[in-house]
């Protein structure tokens, strides 16, 4: 059963504050724990000792036979960032109802005025070479990081940090002194790609993968599996199993045939129409995860014709969001209204958008296009379940406007290859994240992955100050201020946010939802076991 789109987006938001808030550090970050949302499976912890051993095999999305897995650059496909979190750790971390914990850390400190940050590892840390985990390590690590040649994934939530800010009290402390205050820091440090590796990590594909994660990497077939045994150093619960074997799948009815089939114990990515024959099937259990991921249809707004926000407001318009969600993906969706971050205590409760095509025909009118704008929206398999479908819909509506939209359905490599984030109208995926940390990723002027190419000199002054205001309150004003600007005038149409569907064989215990919005279960294999 869906999750009730028929909330209003005031009660989710008043829901999902409260998540939000508890993100909220004002000092030391409590040690880790275990967490879960609503499952028909109890976590392990409280059901008991699981039992131990075996294998665990998994069927996930297809990738590319490009990708690679180090700690810091790779993240770019879902089986690729799946695969990171089975071999490292960062410092911090999100728990599956996005509440902040440690993960390496035993405790973070940050100063009254936000510049000093303190991190004091966890004693007892050993990386899967056996290799003891130190303030070296961590020193070493974010000096890579901050590395331009590593052209890493995280270095751009680092911006306020300098390689000489980065310093070693004790062999378990290190101290980050920032260039200016940054108020969020902790955000950065519980990024996944600013993952803990040891000194001199160098890894090559299949190589010198050395983390402190719950997996130790066996075997590496880019695009096509990767193959693990357990950590039997590892700091944290489980894992159960013995090993880990991750087989990709180019798609969603090949991944559930080998669920069925017994091929695999666990599939990421269910597509809604596959539902009812899951439903139907006495040997398999469905899992839902309500989450704070999201997938937007990305408008540049350097290129004609979104350069023009009249367009840009236009397509927004044009785009009838619940029938979206229900067509394309059967209702596994809640209703999103252009703007990510749902649960940062920021978020302002904006105007609900909806479908008003006689205003998007006048705004279209007005921008010189009258009943002759034609665009190209390029789609893919490799964004999820029901993307392309979600385009399908999408080019349908605007015909409704006098838009012709032409959708161009592309494989994995041709998306995320040297044309990604150059697409002038496309679609990408995005995890849970709060508002601040999400903009160095997507909006700020040095983001990495800004598929829209965002610039605007009022949104980016207001964002840096709330970067640096310490006053929770005072953030959130600031935040409210920034996500206005970018639901009047930016180029992302956020249609959705993500009910996510796994599948698993009902031999397999321990798989819980999670809020981050990757697959239902954030891929913890490390919890599972055999009953």
């Amino acid at each position: 059963m869906a999750f009730d789109d028929t909330l209003t987006r005031r009660q989710l938001l008043k829901g999902a504050v409260v998540l939000g808030a508890a993100s909220a550090v004002g000092g030391p970050v409590l040690a880790a724990c275990g967490g879960g949302g609503e499952t028909t499976e109890p976590s392990p912890t409280a059901a008991g000792a699981p039992k131990k051993g075996g294998h665990i095999m998994s069927g996930v999305s297809g990738g590319s036979a490009k990708d690679e897995l180090d700690a810091h650059t790779a993240y770019r496909t879902v089986p690729q960032i799946a695969m990171q979190w089975q071999l490292y750790d960062a410092l911090l971390g999100f728990d599956p109802e996005h509440k902040l914990i440690n993960l390496l850390a035993e405790s973070y400190e940050a100063s009254d005025d936000a510049v000093v940050h303190t991190v004091r590892l966890k004693s007892g840390l050993v990386f899967h070479d056996g290799k003891p985990v130190t303030a070296d390590d961590v020193v070493f690590t974010y000096k890579r990081i901050l590395d331009p040649k590593t052209n890493a994934s995280g270095a751009d939530q680092l911006s306020d940090l300098s390689p000489s800010g980065i310093e070693k009290l004790d062999d378990l402390t290190v101290r980050f002194t920032l260039d200016r205050p940054n108020a969020v820091f902790w955000e950065a440090l519980a990024f996944f790609p600013n993952a803990i590796v040891p000194v001199g990590y160098s890894p090559r594909v299949g190589e010198g993968l050395i983390g402190t994660g719950p997996w130790v990497m066996k075997n590496y077939v880019p695009g096509e599996r990767a193959d693990f045994t357990a950590n039997p150093d590892y700091w944290g619960e489980g894992p159960f199993a013995d090993e880990l074997s991750m087989i990709q799948f180019a798609d969603a009815t090949a991944r559930l045939n080998a669920l069925i089939d017994g091929q695999v114990d666990h599939i990421e990515l269910v597509e809604p129409a596959q539902v009812p024959i899951i439903e139907s099937n006495s040997d398999l259990v469905l899992l839902q995860a309500k989450s704070g991921g999201w997938k937007p249809f990305t408008m540049r707004i350097d290129q004609k014709p979104f350069d023009d926000v009249r367009v840009r407001q236009a397509m927004r318009l044009i785009a009838d969001r619940e029938q979206m969600i229900s067509h394309a993906l059967s209702g596994y969706a809640w209703l999103g209204n252009d703007m990510y971050a749902p649960f940062d205590p920021g978020t302002p409760d904006l105007p609900q958008r909806e479908q008003d095509l006689e205003q998007a025909k006048s705004l279209l009118k007005q921008a010189g296009y009258d009943n002759n704008l034609t665009v190209e929206l390029i789609t893919s398999d490799a964004v999820g379940s029901g993307m392309v479908a979600a385009a399908q819909v999408l080019a349908e509506q605007a015909k409704g406007a006098g838009v012709t939209v032409n959708v161009k359905n592309v494989n994995a490599d041709i998306f995320y290859g040297t044309d990604y984030l150059k697409w002038t109208f496309a679609q990408d995926y995005w995890g849970t994240r709060n508002y601040l940390p999400q903009t160095t990723l997507v909006t700020r002027r040095k983001a990495p992955y800004n598929e829209t190419h965002w610039r605007d000199d009022e949104w980016e002054k207001i964002v840096d100050e709330a970067f640096a205001t310490v006053d929770d309150g005072k953030r959130n004003d600031l935040v409210a201020a920034a996500q206005n600007i970018e639901y009047e005038r930016g180029g992302l149409i956020v249609w959705q946010f993500n009910t996510l569907l796994d599948a698993y064989r009902d031999t397999l215990g321990g798989v819980i939802p999670d809020t981050w919005g990757q697959s239902a279960c954030k891929s913890r294999y490390n919890l599972m076991y055999f009953k």
